[in-house]
């Protein structure tokens, strides 16, 4: 069987991305992990179910959205046959044999979905020329609303904003900014829950070097919610750090309104205040502008163990 599937941990536009690129590719949409907030007031939205979750590659045809890092993937990615990635971030695999690998520097991997969609090649990466339902068109929306944080992030392009306001139209949704604010809205519910599902809502694994690194994310519009838990965050990424061979952690407490995050640092300070040039305040500094882990944080650090 095939199946298209996001990364651990997964976030709006790896779900809505794996169920909308399975549509057209006439396959089965995935997870490897639970749903968030956000993503679950997504699906309730345009009435779509989540995607089936599965933890095992073996014996299956796989192609990733999201994401190429193997610390991402399967933990038995090698067992399956890989034969696509569509995605935005930097190429993070080799493979042995050839694979269709379709990415582009954009806010969201929907971006690139929606791009293929409305440009009328789907069938470049072996997709059917179908229809794309409201409903559908609704789930790439949010997945781009979300990943460039209502078009905040320095991710952003206009290719992006282009697609929205695209996607909008067919998916009903009369004004974008307002549809925008429920969606981060859901996305900042963390004072509702336990610090270890804070911590996992959106963490990610990355080789850089040879060093395992660890950069989680919680985005929130009202810092308040994560302020009486930081201690016990903290407290938990030093257990992490010390159960799971980590090198580096960094978990980024991103505030929407302010525009930047305050990063909570375990393990090698150095190499962070190294990477970022700044001195650490105790455990943490705020950095001001930074909101995208992919575009401002994974860059410095990854150069910084590569020197």
């Amino acid at each position: 069987m095939r199946y298209v599937v996001g990364h651990k941990n997964p976030d709006t536009d790896s779900i809505a991305s794996a169920i909308v690129l399975a549509y057209f590719l006439d396959c089965y949409p995935a997870r490897l992990g639970d749903i968030n907030p956000e993503t679950e007031f997504v699906l309730r939205k345009f009435g779509v179910m989540e995607p089936e979750l599965i933890t095992s590659a073996k014996g299956k045809e796989i192609i990733l959205v999201d994401h190429s890092e193997k610390s991402q993937s399967f933990d038995d990615l090698e067992e399956g046959k890989l034969i696509a990635v569509i995605d935005h971030h930097k190429v993070g695999l080799t493979t042995t044999e050839p694979i269709l690998y379709y990415a582009k520097p954009v806010g969201s991997t929907a971006t690139v979905i929606a791009e293929l969609y409305f440009k009328d090649a789907i069938d470049l990466i072996g997709g059917k020329k179908k229809e794309l339902k409201p409903d559908l068109a609704g789930l790439l929306l949010s997945a781009i609303i979300s990943d460039t944080v209502l078009f905040k992030s320095p991710t952003t392009t206009e290719l992006d904003k282009e697609m929205a306001k695209k996607l909008a139209e067919i998916a009903g949704i009369s004004n974008i900014e307002e549809f925008g604010m429920e969606i981060l809205k859901a996305k900042s519910v963390v004072g509702k829950l336990k610090p270890e599902e804070i911590i996992n809502m959106d963490f990610k694994n990355f080789d850089f070097n040879g060093k395992k690194v660890g950069i989680g994310q919680v985005e929130v519009i009202d810092v308040s919610e994560v302020e009486s838990k930081k201690d016990e965050i903290y407290k938990l990424l030093e257990e992490k750090l010390k159960n799971e061979g980590y090198d580096l952690i960094v978990f980024l407490i991103t505030d929407i309104m302010k525009e930047g995050s305050e990063a909570l640092v375990v393990g090698n300070k150095e190499m962070f205040e190294k990477a970022f040039n700044v001195k650490l305040e105790g455990n943490s500094v705020f950095l001001e502008g930074v909101m995208s882990r992919k575009k401002q944080v994974v860059p410095p650090l990854e150069k910084a163990y590569n020197e």
